[in-house]
């Protein structure tokens, strides 16, 4: 384990491991940018230093990634939760990313009868996630007969192979394709970053993971902000703050016109169109709207 650390770059650095090819790269590429990380990524690279942080990355299979994390080969993963959860690695997950959104479901034909997960206690499960499939009928008291299947496994209910399927959907429109319907979710999903617990408790390698997970925290919330400038009469201020309270007090300056003032304030994305027409109702004119590139909390 000591041979591979050094050969992905010198004891003191971090090492991260994400997806070399595949559903979350290009996403796991864009963020490490924005936090203002230089590497090379092109071509058939299997790890490259960043030039300007103490970290290299290694380019992996995304099945080996929680292995490498688990071990201690590499200190940080980016990877998907549904892996974590497969392969039972005992690491921290420091931090949803916000991409690679996907279910594990328990799912059935459109016509068959079962309509519960119960009712599959004792049937046949054809899934590519065995011990996820196991682990959640054991929490329900069922030992169904598992068959393990590495590929189109939403066909197997109509092959009579198996009775209902535990798979994981993005959308799913794998599942109305080959006529399966939903019936539980067993894992919602996403793209996180995990970390070795030893390398959380190293003295030398800590600083790094927080400044590392600092900039990610920072690029994370200024997606879920816009950053919004206002015209408004100054005797509407109280209604103002309590329609966008911002982030501690919104910001709040004079202006030439007497009885008007700017306000400068942060709105949260999910409710950001029903704060501009209270804004708008209010007597709020001239709002400008910002995308915001970081936003430290």
């Amino acid at each position: 384990m000591a041979k591979s650390r050094s050969l992905i770059n010198g004891d003191n650095q971090l090492k991260l491991a994400m997806q070399r090819s595949g559903r979350l790269t290009d996403d796991s590429l864009n963020l490490l940018h924005q936090i203002g990380l230089s590497f090379e990524s092109y071509g058939q690279r299997l790890f490259s230093r960043c030039r300007n942080f103490p970290l290299s990355i290694l380019y992996s299979r995304d099945d080996d990634i929680p292995d490498y994390v688990g071990l201690g080969t590499v200190d940080l993963g980016i990877v998907g939760r549904n892996l974590i959860h497969e392969q039972g690695i005992d690491a921290i997950e420091l931090e949803p990313l916000g991409f690679g959104y996907c279910t594990l479901v328990v799912a059935v034909l459109r016509d068959s009868g079962f309509q519960s997960p119960a009712e599959l206690c004792s049937a046949r499960i054809a899934t590519s996630y065995p011990e996820s499939a196991r682990k959640y009928f054991a929490s329900i008291g069922g030992r169904p007969d598992i068959i393990t299947i590495s590929g189109s496994v939403e066909v197997a209910p109509s092959l009579d192979i198996a009775d209902a399927v535990v798979e994981l959907t993005a959308t799913g429109s794998s599942l109305l394709l080959n006529d399966l319907r939903s019936i539980h979710t067993i894992l919602e999903s996403e793209a996180v970053l995990v970390a070795n617990k030893r390398s959380m408790d190293n003295p030398e390698l800590r600083p790094n993971i927080d400044r590392l997970l600092l900039r990610i925290r920072a690029v994370q919330a200024a997606k879920r902000f816009k950053y919004v400038m206002m015209n408004a009469p100054e005797s509407q201020l109280p209604v103002i703050r309590s329609i966008v309270p911002g982030l501690k007090a919104p910001t709040v300056v004079p202006l030439a016109d007497e009885g008007w003032v700017a306000v400068h304030t942060a709105i949260e994305e999910d409710v950001f169109w029903e704060k501009i027409e209270q804004l708008r109702a209010a007597g709020a004119r001239e709002i400008l709207v910002s995308s915001l590139e970081k936003l430290m909390l």
